[in-house]
């Protein structure tokens, strides 16, 4: 294979919740900084995927259709197995990729998904309740619109990230100084001072999640069980759209730790095969580039497809092409072919071809690459 073209395969937007103010900010700095595969990854949603296939089109870049799940597997969940979400046991993220499009969901698994989809939208919803009763409570002046949030805010999907921001900007609006929208803060987080710069939006947003909407604050509500499909339902979703069942590990933390599941390479690989998973992700900011590249070398050797991406699911602003947690320049050489190897392999099922060779022909015709 020729020269490798950068990819990012995982990326929000705000058809769920972004860093990104539209698509069309998202794919200009794809385009900017020469990463030339880019994949839609967003919660419970096959909504952007027509507006991400044009937009490619105007850039040349090559568009993977991908989607992401909370799932729980019960097995692991009764074991006290702690999965990819290093706090609760049994609760599994999983992405779909290479997806039909257009898409070809339908009949039952459609509705699962909408369901899914309505159920995780009430638990925000009630969220907004709570934080209202609690803005009440501290005599704040104000509350939160959750419909007006859904309509401005949102292209469909809810999450407490949404709330998080509708707070910060109606405490902006309101008349005052800095010192006065200090003081808002230090009232509605109870006396606790914020911590951040009232002019660092991203930071802000992040300690009234972590302050308000997280377990033990004024306004957590404890998500619905209804809310997590069994994990083979949403294998057999994101089959039945056409995509490729695909576990996100999370590997090394910032302190170097590992969750249950992952700690044993060789025992996670073997149970994701027997589970019917032979797709893998890694979110390469989480991660050293030495555990990176020995977890995803290991995988691809072992026949799983690899990708990476960003997520850029948080309020904060980072740059699309990847890069590992110790090196800000990028990735190795090693981790970009891996990561190419991977989307070519996702570009060949999406589009119904046979090999990886036919993945990478199709993405350097697209791309000009």
């Amino acid at each position: 294979m020729s020269s490798v073209i950068d990819v990012n395969a995982h990326l929000h937007t705000p058809y769920s919740f972004s860093a990104f103010t539209d698509v069309k900010q998202a794919l200009d700095m794809a385009a900017a900084e020469g990463v030339g595969v880019v994949g839609i990854n967003d919660f419970y949603s096959l909504d952007g995927y027509g507006e991400w296939s044009e937009e490619c089109g105007r850039r040349r870049l090559f568009p993977l259709f991908n989607i992401e799940f909370i799932s729980l597997n019960s097995e692991d969940q009764a074991n006290g197995v702690r999965v990819n979400d290093p706090n609760n046991p049994g609760r599994t993220y999983l992405s779909g990729k290479g997806l039909a499009y257009p898409v070809i969901l339908k009949g039952r698994e459609a509705r699962m998904l909408e369901q899914v989809k309505a159920e995780s939208n009430a638990q925000v919803e009630k969220m907004c309740g709570k934080l209202n009763a609690h803005l009440d409570s501290v005599k704040a002046g104000f509350n939160l619109d959750f419909k007006q949030i859904e309509r401005e805010l949102t292209r469909g999907s809810i999450r407490e990230r949404h709330l998080a921001k509708a707070l910060r900007l109606a405490v902006d609006s309101r008349p005052g100084s800095d010192s006065d929208r200090l003081a808002m803060y230090e009232r509605i987080f109870g006396g606790v001072p914020l911590k951040s710069s009232p002019e660092d939006a991203a930071a802000v947003e992040n300690e009234i999640r972590s302050k308000l909407l997280k377990a033990g604050g004024a306004a957590f509500i404890p998500e619905d069980p209804k809310a997590f499909l069994p994990m083979e339902t949403v294998q057999s979703i994101i089959e039945a759209a056409g995509g490729i069942p695909t576990y996100p590990f999370l590997a090394d933390d910032a302190k170097g730790c590992f969750t249950d599941f992952e700690e044993d390479l060789m025992k996670a690989a073997d149970t994701l095969r027997k589970r019917g998973i032979r797709s893998v992700e890694f979110i390469t900011t989480r991660n050293t580039t030495a555990v990176l590249e020995q977890y995803s070398s290991y995988l691809r050797d072992e026949g799983f497809t690899v990708t990476f991406g960003s997520e850029h699911n948080t309020p904060a602003l980072e740059p699309v092409r990847l890069r590992t947690r110790d090196n800000a320049d990028g990735l190795s050489e090693k981790l970009r072919e891996i990561n190419y190897n991977g989307a070519c392999a996702v570009a060949a099922h999406q589009a119904g071809l046979g090999s990886v060779d036919e993945g990478d022909e199709l993405i350097r015709k697209t791309t000009g690459k």
